[in-house]
């Protein structure tokens, strides 16, 4: 199995140097069933990353492992992009608490742009295809950058109460939010999130298609044939406990940590780390350690 970083490799692919040194690599490899089960060997040849060790946290800093952390996958077969996130928690919102909502939006958890698709236990995927950015933009909401929601406890096909797939940000934009939408019911994106059946915590399998998700350049998504490319990529997992554990911070979360980018930058293109898709099987020149790094930026604006 291959460890998280292979910097090496990754610096002398890249595009667009961005201001993250936190990098992946995808190789190619044996599409997963999608049904919120690490079966034995199923991941055995994706690159592996641990968080939230290193990582950039918005709210409360994790202090034990076992209070959250995440052991990720990621590889590719050709035509979609597979990430599995592995992920210890022990308080899972609406599980072992109440389905409390917060007083910035009693409209949490209604599935429309009202509602908040990140609040509860929750990862983001965060790509932008071409790695390219002008100032301190966010995601466009479209198949050039995107970010959007995987739930423990919501989904859009499935409702309130089965875990899966939410629109994201920018919620506000309607055409984003349609092109969510549309994107989850035609199951160009899928993911199923369950709960561990062994230990506290919860699994999240997802599914992206190439086409029409990652647009590398206009009207043109990547695919193998096109050779190795690097996207910017960022990724949270979100933790929501009893209300009086996240006292202070906003809508009482306890934990939100990012794998790069700044306290309150690391929604913005270009803090945002990378992700190498690798047409073949190669063998890095250079292994980095398996914990992700991150440098932190001035603050400006925050997304919440």
């Amino acid at each position: 199995m291959r460890s998280a970083l292979l910097a090496g490799l990754a610096a002398g692919l890249l595009l667009h140097a961005g201001e993250s040194a936190s990098r992946l690599v995808a190789f190619p490899g044996k599409a997963p069933t999608l049904d919120g089960v690490l079966s034995r060997g199923e991941w055995d040849d994706a690159t592996q990353f641990y968080g939230t060790t290193g990582w950039t946290h918005t709210f409360n800093s994790v202090k034990l492992p076992k209070d959250l952390s995440v052991h990720g996958y990621v590889k590719h077969d050709g035509h979609r992009l597979y990430f599995a996130f592995d992920v210890t928690d022990d308080v899972l919102y609406g599980i072992d608490t109440p389905r409390w909502l917060p007083k910035e939006n009693p409209k949490a958890n209604e599935l429309t742009p009202d509602g908040y698709p990140w609040f509860g236990d929750e990862v983001e995927l965060l790509i932008n295809g071409s790695n390219h950015w002008v100032g301190a933009e966010t995601a466009a909401g479209n198949s050039t950058s995107w970010q959007m929601v995987a739930n423990l406890t919501k989904s859009r096909l499935g409702g309130v109460g089965t875990g899966g797939l939410l629109e994201g940000e920018p919620r506000d934009n309607t055409r984003a939010w349609s092109t969510y939408r549309r994107w989850i019911v035609e199951h160009h994106q899928e993911a199923v999130a369950k709960v561990k059946t062994t230990g506290k915590g919860y699994i999240v399998e997802w599914a992206v298609d190439f086409n029409p998700c990652i647009e590398i350049s206009p009207g043109r998504y990547w695919s193998p044939e096109m050779g190795d490319r690097i996207v910017g990529l960022n990724i949270a997992v979100g933790d929501l406990d009893e209300p009086e554990k996240g006292a202070g911070m906003f809508a009482n979360f306890n934990h939100e940590d990012w794998f790069a980018g700044g306290k309150n930058t690391r929604t913005q293109l270009r803090q945002w780390g990378t992700l190498t898709l690798m047409s073949g099987r190669k063998t890095p020149a250079a292994v980095a350690p398996k914990t992700p790094a991150h440098r932190s930026s001035p603050t400006r604006t925050s997304r919440r």
